[in-house]
């Protein structure tokens, strides 16, 4: 599809609607708080993945819920002092795959630790590990209006839980350095990565790539492609609920969560995204609160944006970073 959003001038500058709910933060902080009463527990095997250069670990760790979420934990086989930190979220279906699909930041030099995405891992890729043991209410098939009825009960509470448990599990490990570390993912990683921005205070960066889970409001009605799409089939059949769903979703927004993120942070967005359609990108950008803060562009690319073009641009910009 040709260019069908803002015009970039006018992308530069938007804005989202969506509103911030009331107790926003009085909902994270009592979320994580609970999330921490129970023991991290992480755990570190040794995994041999047949690769020379990258030791691998097999990791295990209490996430929402206490619930274990899994994860691979890879680091430069010669490593003896702590690295810099990559932890990245994978995309919408995704899980942590195999071993030997993320070789890209241990090669770089850094520590790496990639989550399963509890429930997820079987649409595409070497598939995914972790359980979620939440039900719900009846929801449209996928994960996005799973227990939609409330933000207790939302999905991707639990999700967003197990990305800042994800960070703490990483840096608990010898050969992290915690001071520097960077989140990162694309679509749904990007969301994700956003929102641990946003509720962890001290890291060294955050890269979301052509981020998912942005602007509510305006993605929701914009674009009739999945997994946006499942909200809009979730009303179609449930009418009249639209105010009430649009309430759960603001508690997950990556605007407002961008709105509080305190580290340097480079985006991408893809003009011809319809997935992620490019304005609701340039809304959690723009609500980016820090300084230090640039989105790489890319005119002629629906969702798979930049790919191993903004991998060079990620690797170029972490040099002074972490």
């Amino acid at each position: 599809m040709a260019l069908f959003d803002l015009p970039l001038e006018e992308l530069r500058d938007y804005r989202s609607e969506s509103a911030e709910p009331e107790g926003f933060d009085a909902f994270w902080s009592k979320t994580l708080q609970e999330a921490r009463e129970h023991d991290l527990n992480a755990r570190f095997e040794p995994v041999d993945a047949g690769l020379a250069t990258v030791d691998v670990y097999d990791v295990t760790f209490a996430g929402y819920g206490g619930h274990p979420v899994k994860a691979w934990f890879c680091v430069p086989a010669d490593a003896t002092e702590p690295l810099p930190l990559v932890v990245e979220f994978v995309g919408y279906g995704g899980g942590r795959g195999l071993p030997h699909e993320h070789l890209l930041w241990a090669s770089s030099g850094r520590a790496h630790l990639v989550m399963d995405t509890r429930g997820q891992g079987s649409a595409w890729g070497g598939g995914g590990g972790t359980p979620d043991p939440v039900g719900s209410a009846p929801a449209f098939p996928g994960f996005m209006t799973r227990g939609i009825e409330a933000p207790e009960s939302y999905y991707y509470r639990r999700v967003f839980t197990d990305g800042v448990r994800a960070v703490e599990a990483a840096r608990s490990h010898p050969l992290a350095d915690a001071s520097r570390t960077v989140v990162l993912g694309g679509s749904q990683g990007g969301g994700i990565s956003i929102a641990v921005a946003g509720l962890v205070p001290d890291l060294a960066g955050a890269a979301p790539d052509v981020p998912f889970l942005c602007d509510f409001p305006r993605a929701t009605t914009m674009t009739d492609r999945h997994p946006y799409r499942e909200i809009g089939l979730f009303l179609k059949t449930h009418r009249g609920r639209t105010a009430d769903v649009l309430r759960t979703l603001s508690y997950f927004d990556g605007v407002h969560f961008a709105a509080r993120a305190t580290a340097p942070a480079l985006f991408s967005a893809a003009l011809e995204d319809q997935v992620c359609p490019p304005s609701t990108v340039f809304a959690a950008f723009n609500a980016w609160t820090h300084d230090d803060k640039q989105i790489e562009v890319y005119d002629f690319n629906d969702h798979e944006g930049g790919g191993p073009y903004q991998e060079a641009a990620k690797l170029a910009w972490l040099r002074d970073r972490a």
